[in-house]
């Protein structure tokens, strides 16, 4: 009966948007009262009051912190010290301005009167100080959060460049996309996100090279909707998601933060987002989802050459298994003589249709593909080696599958992990399925009527107003700047000006000095 009270009394503090609904009172009892009630059989939650002696009378002091979200020395040293040992205002009548602007020896401390952002706080690792007396409360910072170090990359390794990735510190993460934009113009808009999580997110831009309606159109995505959590920038991208039925990621999603810096001057905006090691970034295209930075480090020819694989791999992994379904099942005819026989003699023991053949394989070829990620890394990629080879090897004996067709499939899979962007990948490994069935249904008729609805809904995309397929839409805006960086990326010295996404004012980002 004690815990149906309790439980009452707790959900009698919040409104109906799960926000403290009750104030800060100059009571200090009543505020510990609440506090009490809210972190009832919080065994981390560590609370504790203060006496201060003076002539003028005691005064009580209450502080409440996290344990393992907060730095218990900096609190001992900045807060419970000089207050309890070292008061030496005996006289001073206002005991909150002496604690605020003497006693309390850290810079990152503030006054906050909702009880709301007070518990927010708290719930962050920052430390809340009570005074009696006093509706409001002092909050410090003193979060000391259990992360990881910045680690080397590993999602988008390169041959050149920085090595350093984003961790899921909020703070951390920031500071590196402030490490390389030394600019008092780059804004860090901050607020949170779910209504049990209280995510913190950043929304990251140039001020004076973003446009204020990108990121007024980002922010009223973020704070349309009420969740109850937000654990990863991943979630958060589906909300913000004009088409959410559509598989193409309107989002650049990466963990290095160079590729963070560099979208930001050219005038895209990052969101950063607190327990992600992903950054988010908008607008985005097909073509940037096939960049990396590697392309502008290395020299144009060399970056172009590698963009010009990738848009070839890209092909390759969604047409491939259905071309050769298309061209052996309905239009056998325009395969060179010797080709088809030796298709012919690999398939002489194969019991299977080449439409089932091909979707055993590559549903073999998936499955391990999905058991080599969720197993510790050098397992991993022994099981996708060694169980590539044997499980291939063993089909073709056993005559579940022909030789040409663990080729197919196995070309395939490579052609899918030259696409840099994994999330990007995964959409065509998905669309590689569609491609296969309706070759399968209507041979090459069937094959150019499953890349003419993808042309379709490509042209139709959109992020944030920018057209999915720029450059190829709408190139000509701009002097036609976006095709300089397109599949053939140009020399720096020729890329003088910023995509159409920039403001017009802003778009010239490289001139001599002097001009």
């Amino acid at each position: 009966m004690a815990n149906n009270n309790q439980n009452t009394n707790v959900e009698s503090l919040f409104d109906s948007n799960n926000k403290l609904k009750v104030n800060i009172k100059p009571s200090l009892d009543e505020n510990v009262s609440v506090l009490n009630t809210l972190f009832d059989k919080c065994g981390d939650a560590v609370q504790k009051p203060f006496i201060i002696e003076r002539e003028q009378g005691p005064v009580r002091i209450h502080i409440i912190y996290i344990d393992g979200l907060t730095d218990n020395g900096m609190v001992e040293e900045t807060i419970i010290k000089p207050v309890s040992y070292e008061w030496r205002y005996e006289n001073e009548k206002d005991i909150w301005d002496s604690i605020l602007y003497r006693e309390a020896q850290t810079v990152d401390i503030k006054e906050e009167t909702s009880f709301d952002l007070v518990i927010g706080s708290v719930l962050k690792g920052d430390t809340a100080i009570f005074v009696d007396g006093y509706a409001k409360a002092l909050i410090m910072s003193t979060k000391k959060l259990p992360l990881r170090g910045i680690n080397t990359n590993d999602s988008e390794a390169g041959m050149r460049g920085p090595r350093d990735s984003f961790n899921e510190g909020f703070r951390q993460s920031t500071a590196l996309i402030r490490r390389r934009i030394r600019d008092s113009k780059l804004k860090v808009e901050q607020s949170f996100i779910g209504q049990r999580s209280r995510t913190d997110y950043a929304i990251m831009y140039l001020s004076d090279i973003a446009k204020p309606e990108l990121v007024e159109e980002i922010k009223n995505r973020l704070e349309k909707y009420d969740i109850d959590a937000i654990y990863d920038s991943g979630m958060a991208e589906h909300l913000l998601e004009e088409t959410p039925y559509s598989p193409f990621p309107v989002f650049q999603s990466t963990t290095r933060p160079d590729k963070v810096a560099a979208a930001i001057t050219e005038g895209r905006v990052a969101i950063v987002f607190d327990n992600s090691p992903e950054v988010i970034i908008a607008p985005a295209n097909f073509n940037m989802l096939l960049q990396t930075s590697d392309d502008y480090y290395n020299r144009w020819a060399v970056g172009t050459f590698a963009r010009i694989l990738r848009y070839i791999a890209t092909f390759i992994s969604v047409t491939l298994p259905g071309f050769y379904v298309a061209i052996t099942v309905y239009q056998s005819e325009i395969i060179p003589t010797k080709l088809l026989y030796a298709i012919s003699s690999a398939r002489s023991l194969v019991t299977f249709p080449i439409v089932l053949e091909v979707l055993i394989m590559e549903f073999l070829f998936e499955l391990l593909r999905e058991a080599g990620i969720r197993l510790p890394g050098p397992l991993g990629n022994t099981i996708g080696v060694v169980g590539g080879l044997i499980v291939g090897q063993s089909a073709v004996e056993a005559g579940i599958v022909s030789t040409m067709v663990v080729i197919v499939v196995a070309l395939t899979a490579i052609a899918s992990f030259a696409i840099p962007n994994e999330v990007f990948a995964s959409v065509f490994r998905l669309l590689k399925f569609f491609i296969l069935l309706t070759s399968a249904c209507f041979g090459l008729y069937g094959f150019i009527l499953g890349l003419l609805i993808i042309a379709i809904h490509l042209s139709e995309l959109t992020s944030f107003g920018v057209p999915y397929m720029a450059p190829t839409v709408g190139g000509g805006i701009n002097g036609m700047a976006g095709s300089q960086d397109f599949i053939v990326r140009s020399p720096i010295k020729v890329m003088v000006n910023r995509p159409i996404w920039a403001q017009k004012k802003s778009r010239r980002r490289l001139k001599q000095k002097g001009e």
